[in-house]
């Protein structure tokens, strides 16, 4: 297990270079950070608890279009902390360094581009967007704003993760990779159920403004409590959970643009009106001359989510478990090509902890996250790819004009 000053020394050495932008108030290091969230449901919830354990912080304001999620969450950022339906009420405080934003994900772009135009640092969930404009648009407004992004792409701070990356593939022993294969079975939010009685929209949520960016539906309470499996709120799992492992080989690997993509799948247990697959296969092809795979299905809901990614090179096989905390990662070598041992490591927890102390540290230093926005962006775009392959069962390529600019 890799120690705590082991992690410290990662989290320092995790922010890239540092911007030449200047920040409207400098924060010493003792100041606190002053907080607001947006998108105050279960993962917004979970943010801000993780937030208060770190400590360094100061709850301004919360925001959400439920009045029982703002309310949780205002009890949770303590006294005199205000509460708002529209996350533009919050972005007007002066008050504000820093905002997270949990919300569906259709609303991510358009918040956290309004978010930078308010001078706010931004930590946003996970997949950053859908498609190439929205995430362009983040890019542009953290680079016009200098504002610092981190997006919960979190395996890039996990302990266990940086450790294999780092012994392992970073110093060569892997050798030439030609395959990158990930996977992410079981996720039980892909069979979520609403509550009972939910069947009328509850008072005090405003639905209208929920749909916002997405499509206008009548109430829906299995989109509302499990956007999951919907194309327009959730993207489904290539989008939703490939993102964690998709990410993973491009952070271990350095990758960027998928060159690239075929996929497969269908709805072929879960008839239930979801507009993605419960069963998906996709092959990423890359300009380095190597395939990244990812696989999901829910079929075997109820024995644990189960996820990794496993690299195969001319050095042998390195698999790195994201839930497993006695088996974190193992190294087999090649028997004629490596001299390095074989070796097994435990697992740290897989929570956001490591991800969000690095997004605190840089909005001090000014320096570059460790999932920053391009990082999102790219990681973001070769789920796009795969997304668009199964849709439209054809091989997708790049397109220049997803490029980023220089």
């Amino acid at each position: 297990m890799t120690t705590d000053s082991t992690r410290r020394a990662f989290l320092q050495s995790a922010a890239l270079a540092p911007t030449a932008a200047s920040y409207r108030r400098v924060l010493g290091a003792n100041d606190r950070i002053r907080m607001g969230a947006i998108g105050t449901g279960p993962r917004g919830q979970y943010l801000m608890k993780e937030l208060n354990r770190i400590g360094g912080i100061e709850w301004v304001a919360v925001c959400d279009v439920y009045s029982v999620r703002r309310d949780e969450a205002a009890t949770l950022g303590g006294a005199g902390v205000k509460a708002y339906q529209d996350h533009r009420q919050l972005l007007d405080h002066q008050d504000l360094d820093a905002v997270i934003v949990a919300t569906p994900d259709h609303w991510h772009s358009a918040i956290t581009v309004d978010a930078c135009k308010a001078g706010k640092d931004v930590y946003v969930e996970k997949p950053m967007v859908h498609n190439p404009k929205d995430g362009q648009a983040i890019v542009k407004a953290a680079r016009a704003y200098s504002r610092i992004i981190q997006v919960g792409m979190q395996a890039r701070a996990v302990p266990h993760f940086q450790e294999a990356r780092k012994k392992y593939v970073e110093s060569g022993v892997m050798g030439k990779i030609g395959l990158a294969r990930t996977w992410y079975d079981a996720n039980d939010g892909y069979v979520k159920q609403a509550p009972p009685g939910m069947e009328r929209k509850p008072e005090g949520l405003d639905w209208e403004r929920w749909c916002g960016p997405g499509p206008k539906v009548a109430w829906n309470p299995g989109i509302y409590f499990s956007p999951y499996k919907w194309l327009h709120y959730d993207g489904g799992m290539i989008m939703g959970i490939g993102i964690h492992v998709i990410d993973s080989a491009h952070q271990f690997l350095r990758l960027s643009k998928a060159k690239a993509a075929v996929a497969g799948g269908g709805v072929y247990q879960f008839r239930d009106g979801r507009d993605t697959p419960d069963t998906v296969n996709l092959i990423l092809e890359y300009p380095q001359d190597l395939n990244v795979t990812f696989e999901a299905e829910i079929m075997t809901v109820g024995m644990g989510s189960n996820a990794g990614v496993q690299f195969k090179g001319t050095g042998g096989v390195l698999t790195v478990l994201r839930y497993d905390r006695k088996l974190g990662y193992e190294y087999v070598p090649h028997p004629k090509n490596s001299q390095t041992p074989a070796a097994r490591a435990p697992g740290d927890p897989s929570n956001a902890r490591w991800l969000i102390e690095n997004w605190l540290e840089c909005i001090r230093t000014r320096q570059k996250t460790v999932a920053n926005e391009e990082e999102g962006y790219y990681s973001a775009m070769a789920c796009f790819m795969g997304s668009q392959a199964y849709r439209t069962k054809a091989r997708v390529t790049w397109d220049e004009k997803w490029n980023l600019p220089a």
